[in-house]
């Protein structure tokens, strides 16, 4: 099963140094029954389209969280055993969890497919977003525009060989 783990790029260099995600449970992003439901789709692709972008909505919040991290939308895209990732069917259609599963920790960091991340030219607008998130979940539209705009932004492609490069541990 393709699982999308949202995180930063300090979270991706902390996993590439210990080689695992997370130690115990944690969350990502999946085609849930309620994903498929919502988006009324079949098509596989844009389901994981839109678990991948549930994701980085995910690793925006983890940004507005960090004021310290580069500002830079960052998705793990996994493949865990069936089962091993698990909706909460108590929160059902609620739009706030649409796609959202727990894994069961650890999971090799080898277990990943591929690296989603922000190009630079991302940052101000992803700045911005992580800024304006908290009005934008208050209601406020204008702010919910700004966060919009980082969405505007397509996560770039990277194979995993490619982490300590992106994470600045590269030659």
């Amino acid at each position: 099963m393709r699982v999308y783990v949202p995180l930063t790029l300090s979270g991706l260099a902390e996993a590439y140094k210990t080689g695992e995600l997370a130690a115990g449970p944690f969350g990502a992003y999946a085609v849930t029954p309620a994903l498929r439901e919502w988006y009324l789709s079949d098509d596989i692709e844009e389901l994981e389209y839109a678990a991948l972008n549930r994701a980085a909505l995910a690793s925006l919040r983890l940004l507005a969280l960090d004021p310290g991290s580069v500002r830079r939308r960052v998705v793990v895209a996994l493949d865990v055993p069936e089962g091993a990732a698990v909706a909460d069917p108590d929160r059902g259609l609620d739009p706030g969890s649409l796609g959202e599963v727990r894994v069961e920790g650890p999971v090799p960091l080898t277990k990943a497919a591929a690296v989603h991340v922000d190009s630079g030219e991302a940052e101000a607008d992803v700045t911005a977003a992580a800024d304006a998130l908290g009005a934008a979940d208050t209601g406020d539209d204008d702010a919910q525009f700004v966060v919009d705009g980082a969405e505007d932004h397509e996560l770039l492609w990277f194979a995993t060989q490619e982490i300590p490069n992106l994470v600045g541990l590269g030659d």
